[in-house]
């Protein structure tokens, strides 16, 4: 992340914003009167139309390149009641949040169970402690367990246990939050922790800080380091200063930044630095998370190192953990007893009335005084649906999204309402609209929201926690090397800028280190600046023109079928006998980056680290 001001850095920078909504493969619905249908239909099909679905008084058909205005000039029938697009509709989140309330239950957040983390018990008498160089640490907030947690204060930032901002108590929270009962729980729960705060009041530190703070992490007997936080440019101090620590047998872990760009941010650019991507609850990499390439030079003089750009993803969007207390928003939906995913919107309080289904809410209705309005999005803005019902005696609003996915939003500036209102999501809507009562409930909590790479390091930084208190053996090299080879391959196959190797996964990391050992097996994985502990295969690779055409010769040792599966830019070029080389013939004029990996064939984990060449 940047160092830059605390409220637009290490906050909220990265928080994913809505996009929007097109027609979905030059797709539309057309609406008419069944017995015209056919009509309609046959014209759309004489203008070019692909048809799909015929429903009861509308079709779906196709119109390839073609939008809305265009399609809507050509279908001029007066048979048609409405033209509009046909929009995508995808499953929601893969992994979700339990629900319920954090200040009145344990909720396990969605990346606890991406991750595996509920699949390994962590081992308290290991002796694991992660130190967390960040804002400080609430010590107000009940879900930490106090004697496992020391730290110290950088200069002019103040103590350690006085938070500078709910940044580094989010960041704890994700590492180690108590299994108690209440709140939520880390990835490694209780684990020991040492509190560094780096940040002054204005939210920033320097690159001398982040030294500093090494060796006091090394001086506490730290095995982790987790840093959510960075900046341009690389420094030898900093660099140094991180070196020592994972050549002493430590890991060090930090955040790729949220610029959403090919930039490479430090300290995770470091190579002794485990450098970690977003991704979101539906395995989808985050649009904000940054991507650097793993090559550097030109020509003959390029080099690829896997442990200067993304190494591995954690969930990082719209992740729970602990606030400062009373810092954070939070509220709760029930309807008849159930309880539904939902977003406060505005005004805190706690209702409960039967459900009144009050349309879009455009104007005030008298059958919804004592009852809380259930509302549709759409045509007016979301403080006037609720001013709405409030004018009609309604004490409390539930609006409903009209696209995919739960409404998030405010009443904007001049919130003139009182009643508590929250957001709901599209697919929740019929279970919604059969619902007699409603229990709505907005306050302060000491549990929040935040997106970030901030947030998927202390995933990655609390999992790498939890394996190794299993297997305490390992060095901090060897942990690494076991996540990236047993990392869930998501984007292009293989090693890709976005997300390394893919998204961590504590159960498998923990089976492959029990089965192969701390020098781990064969499975993938790739050279992490500490020799080849993954067990994967090597590769090289050297680009050269002739007569006009481009060439890259391929070298690559350990692969152990007879076969192997050659990937140019993600996508496999060939599969070809294991016979540790192979030339690569590229057509077309001018320069170019071509990025080659080699895998054991069908497979997409034993790989090969990724070479780049560029002409």
């Amino acid at each position: 992340m940047k160092f830059n001001k605390f409220t637009s850095a290490l906050l909220l920078a990265g928080v994913c914003s809505a996009a929007s909504v097109n027609a979905a493969d030059d797709r539309y619905i057309i609406q008419v009167d069944n017995d015209k249908k056919g009509v309609v239909k046959a014209l759309a099909k004489k203008l070019g139309a692909e048809l799909h679905v015929d429903g009861n008084g509308f079709f779906a058909a196709s119109f390839s390149g073609k939008d809305l205005s265009t399609v809507k000039g050509l279908l001029n029938n007066p048979h048609i009641k409405l033209i509009e697009e046909d929009q995508k509709r995808k499953a929601m989140g893969i992994y979700n949040d339990d629900l319920g309330n954090a200040m009145q239950q344990q909720i396990t957040p969605y990346a606890v169970y991406q991750s595996q983390a509920d699949q390994v018990t962590f081992d308290a008498n290991a002796g694991m402690k992660v130190c967390v160089i960040d804002s400080g640490l609430d010590m107000s907030n009940p879900d930490f367990i106090w004697g496992n947690i020391t730290g110290d204060n950088d200069s002019g930032t103040g103590n350690w246990y006085e938070h500078g901002g709910p940044h580094g108590t989010h960041v704890a929270g994700t590492i180690g939050a108590a299994d108690n009962n209440i709140g939520v729980v880390g990835m490694a729960p209780g684990v020991d922790m040492h509190i560094i705060k780096v940040f002054n009041a204005e939210g920033w530190g320097y690159s001398s800080d982040l030294a500093h703070a090494a060796n006091l992490c090394s001086q506490a007997g730290a095995n982790i380091i987790s840093m959510s936080l960075g900046g341009g440019g690389s420094n030898s101090t900093e660099s140094n200063a991180f070196a020592s620590f994972s050549q002493a047998g430590g890991l060090v872990v930090a955040a790729a930044g949220n610029d959403g760009n090919s930039v490479r941010s430090y300290p995770a650019g470091y190579p002794s630095v485990m450098m970690v991507g977003a991704n979101d609850a539906n395995n989808q990499i985050a649009d904000f998370s940054q991507y650097p390439s793993c090559t550097s030079g030109k020509g003959r003089r390029v080099t690829s190192d896997e442990t200067i750009c993304v190494e591995v993803t954690a969930g990082g969007v719209d992740t729970l953990s602990t606030y400062p207390a009373g810092m954070a928003t939070s509220a709760s939906l029930s309807m008849d007893g159930t309880p539904f995913e939902t977003s406060s919107m505005e005004n805190s309080g706690s209702v409960t009335a039967n459900v009144y289904f009050m349309g879009t809410a455009e104007a005030t209705d008298a059958q919804a005084a004592g009852k809380v309005c259930l509302i549709d999005r759409g045509n007016i803005s979301f403080h006037d649906k609720v001013a709405n019902c409030e004018a009609s005696g309604g004490v409390g609003a539930i609006i409903v999204n009209n696209e995919a996915g739960m409404l998030y939003a405010t009443l904007g500036d001049t919130n003139t309402t009182s009643i508590p209102a929250v957001g709901a999501a599209f697919e929740d809507r019929s279970a919604l609209m059969a619902a007699t009562s409603a229990s709505i409930t907005i306050g302060t909590s000491d549990y929040g929201l935040m997106s970030g790479t901030s947030m998927a390091t202390p995933a990655v930084s609390g999992i790498a926690a939890l394996v190794w208190s299993n297997h305490p053996e390992c060095t901090g090299e060897e942990i690494r090397s076991a996540l990236k080879a047993t990392a869930e391959d998501q984007g292009a196959a293989g090693n890709d800028v976005y997300f390394g190797y893919g998204i961590v996964k504590a159960k498998a990391a923990d089976d492959y280190l029990t089965q192969n050992g701390c020098a781990g097996g064969n499975n993938g994985g790739g050279d992490n600046g500490g020799g080849d502990t993954g067990g994967s295969f090597s590769l090289t690779a050297s680009g050269y023109k002739s007569k006009g055409s481009k060439y890259v010769d391929l070298n690559w040792q350990g692969a152990t079928t007879s076969n192997v599966d050659i990937y140019r830019n993600g996508s496999k070029i060939v599969t070809t006998s294991n016979d540790n080389s192979y030339t690569d013939s590229i057509g077309g004029k001018g320069g170019g980056s071509y990025s080659y990996q080699v895998c054991e064939q069908g497979s997409t984990s034993a790989c090969s680290s990724t070479q780049t060449v560029v002409f």
